[in-house]
């Protein structure tokens, strides 16, 4: 089994846009630290996320983590905590926006991809629209240039019309 644990901000935009789901669909279990759970029931978070954390999904398991590894990086203690029960747990990925947090991810050795990641492979799996999606994520304060989003849409309707090559 595929071990998966996120931090807040992947959760927190696909809440936000409907879309939480295609973890389930994905990856089967997500696991996440407490401190990320913590995170997503803060007054500042949007309240459909914090009602969906309070009525947390079968597939998301909170869970604390024991280890400590030397992390260099100025993280804050959701990106931290999920980090270290990445490299605990042995995950096969991890789920996560901010720039720091990746880098010092990988410089553990995980692999990861963010949200926009995460709405690409659910799309070329035939779990989402991605164009609908992209546009509900417009919406929110989610940031990424507008470059990306339109290079990604740009990809998914190549897929999706096969790009010219042989479709198999």
């Amino acid at each position: 089994m595929i071990v998966v644990v996120a931090d807040a901000s992947p959760l927190r935009y696909l809440v936000s846009i409907g879309e939480a789901d295609v973890l389930s669909k994905l990856y089967g279990r997500v696991l996440i630290p407490a401190t990320v759970a913590a995170e997503l029931t803060q007054a500042r978070t949007p309240g459909p996320v914090r009602q969906w954390i309070a009525r947390c999904p079968a597939w998301l398991s909170i869970v604390e983590t024991a280890t400590t590894v030397p992390i260099t990086a100025d993280l804050d203690p959701g990106e931290r905590d999920a980090i270290l029960l990445a490299v605990e747990r042995k995950a096969d990925l991890v789920l996560m926006d901010d720039r720091e947090g990746v880098d010092e991810a990988r410089r553990q050795g995980l692999a990861v991809i963010g949200t926009l990641g995460v709405l690409d492979r659910a799309a070329e799996k035939g779990f989402v629209d991605l164009a609908e999606a992209v546009a509900r994520l417009r919406e929110t304060n989610f940031r990424a240039s507008r470059a990306l989003l339109d290079l990604l849409l740009a990809q998914d309707h190549e897929r999706r019309s096969g790009g010219g090559a042989e479709n198999v």
